[in-house]
């Protein structure tokens, strides 16, 4: 063998006579000149019909279902760079090592996961490692299956290889079940012409020389997972066939098993959208996915607009400004010793502060009370106004407080505060519409609706 640990036999005469026949050789005159202990061990194998139909042997089991991952597969995680690859890799394959599903993919048991990653130094991948949120039992679970390289500075060629098998050798007690390779270009060895990741032929001896190779020497059934970066493409095209974005797009999409895109519709919003390709399975629906307090999470896609997004949203963060308006204008006044019912509040603050018509502040109040960031006090006369009679009574939100004379503790002799404290003592039910008494009015509760 050319590489070191990888053991002589049918894998490495095949490859021998696919890189022969790419060189123009003629099969039956490589079969001449190849010794005949290598041609008997070439892994080539004829089928009837009859025998297909007739095989009804249990399958493979997958190493990361649906179909993501078959043994001796390989996986192909694209992105553009920051679009967050390396985090979603190392979040995944945490799941993977403690044997616990991770957005709908799930392994058949706690895997082994040797990760050669060249982009994060030391200090800042355990940061990110300390980050990610799973279970005790599960970090219990995946703290001896999963190996990770620091900063690795190497190129993945003949002597990386060898290097690589044995460090995973060495390191490992028994062989992995996956290995994953982040990123490409970090590792990228493209031959002895030099040409980088975007060329074919490059990227084909990359595979097939480099990571087969390394696939071969440690275990020929493991899976194989490879971070690649996305070249820039507009949207049109990402939603046409976004798999043209991955760099060497030709060469890859003809060898790998399975891929999947990761990328950002929308560079003013977090979530980001996963488009999968399998060669084994059916196909997958495209999966929309964010990162909320430390894990990947999926968002239900049918609550995103499908029409006129860019006006929607400009809509709602009107209606948002509009929310913020009318709070910090109840704040200021009640601060300043007025209190207002809606329909003083609307007549009063009309086409003020860009809140628009009265009809418009009131559609905005209704909706506010019913979401709980407005409540009523029913009695204004501990402030100096009269007992309302209207049906809900004087507006009043979170904090509020009236005046700004000091509030001074009996007990301590210290400043408390400004005003006195607005409590609210009924709320609009948000469900019915009624008018409710507040249980504990030092307590602001919003409906779960909200929530």
């Amino acid at each position: 063998s050319h590489f070191s640990g990888l053991p002589s036999g049918g894998s490495r005469t095949a490859t021998d006579a696919a890189d022969a026949v790419a060189e123009g050789m003629d099969v039956a005159a490589f079969l001449e000149k190849a010794p005949r202990e290598h041609v008997r061990r070439m892994p080539v194998t004829v089928h009837s019909l009859g025998e297909l139909l007739g095989d009804t042997t249990p399958m493979p089991e997958d190493l990361i279902a649906p179909r993501i991952l078959t043994p001796g597969g390989t996986l192909v995680l694209g992105g553009a760079p920051k679009v967050g690859k390396s985090d979603f890799l190392l979040s995944f394959m945490m799941h993977m090592a403690a044997g616990a599903p991770f957005l709908g993919f799930t392994p058949p048991r706690p895997l082994r996961v040797f990760l050669l990653q060249a982009e994060i130094q030391y200090h800042y991948l355990r940061e990110r490692v300390q980050g990610v949120k799973l279970a005790a039992s599960l970090l219990k679970a995946a703290r001896d299956n999963l190996f990770i390289t620091g900063h690795l500075k190497l190129i993945l060629d003949e002597a990386g290889v060898g290097m690589v098998a044995g460090l995973i050798r060495t390191r490992m007690p028994e062989p992995p079940d996956i290995i994953v390779i982040d990123p490409i270009r970090n590792l990228f060895d493209g031959g002895p012409g030099g040409a980088g990741e975007n060329d074919n032929d490059a990227m084909m001896f990359f595979l097939r020389r480099r990571v087969e190779a390394l696939r071969e020497a440690v275990n020929p059934d493991c899976g194989v997972i490879l971070a690649h970066h996305t070249r820039k493409l507009s949207k049109q095209q990402l939603s046409e066939d976004p798999f043209l974005a991955l760099s060497g797009a030709s060469s890859l999409r003809g060898y790998y098993t399975s891929g999947i895109i990761l990328f950002r519709p929308d560079e003013d919003k977090s979530h980001r959208k996963l488009i999968f390709e399998l060669r084994n399975g059916p196909a997958l629906p495209s999966m929309t996915v964010d990162k909320k307090g430390g894990g990947w999470v999926e968002i239900d896609a049918s609550a995103e607009r499908l029409v006129r997004k860019d006006y929607g949203e400009k809509l709602d963060s009107e209606r948002d400004r509009k929310r913020d308006v009318i709070i910090a204008i109840l704040f200021e006044e009640a601060s300043k010793g007025h209190l207002y019912t809606s329909t003083q509040f609307r007549e009063a603050f009309e086409n003020k502060a860009g809140l628009g018509s009265q009809y418009t502040i009131r559609d905005r109040i209704n909706v506010l009370t019913t979401k709980g960031y407005i409540k009523f006090l029913r009695d204004g006369r501990p402030f100096g106004h009269p007992l309302t009679h209207s049906r809900f009574g004087y507006l009043c939100v979170e904090g509020m407080r009236f005046g700004r004379e000091p509030q001074i503790d009996p007990d301590t002799g210290e400043v408390v505060g400004e005003g006195l404290p607005v409590l609210p003592s009924h709320y609009k039910c948000p469900r019915t519409g009624a008018c409710l008494e507040v249980e504990n009015p030092s307590v602001w509760v919003y409906p779960e609706v909200e929530k």
